[in-house]
């Protein structure tokens, strides 16, 4: 089947999905999105998703059109209609198309957009560990612009991404403006000391859905967790550390700074969150054939 999306209450062939070049999400990056997988025919916590997905809306005082129901059962029929079995989904929510100024205020209607693709590699070979270096690139503080926003504004990120590609690693590390660890430039980070598990707080970072599940999981086998800041020397010294978010799963890291972590390979409590997140994300989630129609109502229209 050929790749069909989802604009503004209508799914259409993808070479037709188009938005304006005078779309403030384009123009100015005002907008926000979600990044959303599929796991066995179920959409895996949709429902946080798409909470988070207001929450961002209302940061930057954007009116989503429809209910947060519609939203959801937007993305579950564009999944049906691509065949979705295992899935990356990408739900975006634009400003809309106004004026070449910045003020939004021209901008009457928002779109929504809901692109799915069968599979999503964001690290090549990941099971051996990534290579990770710091970003001399700091993460937005949260009185710039609040990386707890899951904005289409990514440039903080993609500068980080490109000098880490550019030093030949997998991924970069950012810190906050104090000099404390952040995150990496689409995932949240773990490191495992002597006393547990440890991540920094969610002040300077996305509230990530598959960080909050890692905590879950990691409470379910009874291993330790805080939430902390915490500096460099923690993540050098650390026994193990490793990468997670939507796109990218559980991946662990096995440099930082060319500095090895660990014994240099995944370790065993990093393994035991993989195998239990596997487990999670094939048992439970909304479903896509639960025996709707094709043609069920969707956010007010017909698809």
């Amino acid at each position: 089947m050929d790749e069909a999306i989802y604009v503004d209450g209508r799914i259409v062939p993808a070479a037709e999905a188009t938005v304006s070049v005078f779309d403030h999400g384009l123009l100015y990056g005002d907008g926000i999105f979600e990044g959303i997988r599929a796991y066995g025919g179920r959409v895996f916590k949709l429902d946080q998703h798409i909470e988070r997905l207001f929450d961002s809306a209302r940061a930057i005082r954007l009116t989503i059109p429809g209910t947060p129901e519609d939203i959801a059962d937007a993305v579950v029929a564009t999944c049906r209609h691509n065949e979705i079995v295992d899935g990356y989904i990408r739900l975006v929510v634009t400003r809309g198309a106004g004026d070449l100024s910045v003020s939004p205020a021209s901008c009457l209607h928002p779109r929504v957009i809901v692109i799915v693709k069968p599979s999503l590699a964001v690290h090549r070979d990941p099971s051996a560990g990534l290579h990770v270096v710091t970003s001399p690139f700091r993460r937005n503080a949260p009185d710039a612009t609040p990386p707890g926003i899951k904005s289409l504004n990514y440039l903080n990120n993609v500068l980080a991404r490109i000098d880490a590609t550019d030093r030949g690693a997998d991924e970069a590390l950012l810190l906050d403006a104090q000099g404390y660890v952040a995150e990496a430039t689409v995932e949240n980070f773990f490191i495992m000391t002597d006393r547990g598990l440890l991540t920094p707080p969610t002040s300077t970072n996305l509230k990530g859905i598959t960080r909050a599940t890692v905590l879950e999981i990691a409470s379910s086998l009874n291993i330790r967790a805080e939430e902390r800041p915490f500096t460099l020397l923690d993540v050098w010294t650390a026994r193990e550390a490793f990468l997670c978010g939507t796109a990218a799963e559980i991946v662990p890291v096995v440099t930082v700074d060319k500095r090895t972590i660990g014994t240099g390979r995944p370790g065993p409590a990093t393994a035991r969150i993989v195998s239990a997140f596997a487990t999670l994300v094939r048992s439970t989630g909304t479903p896509i054939y639960a025996g709707a129609a094709e043609t069920a109502a969707v956010g007010g229209y017909r698809v």
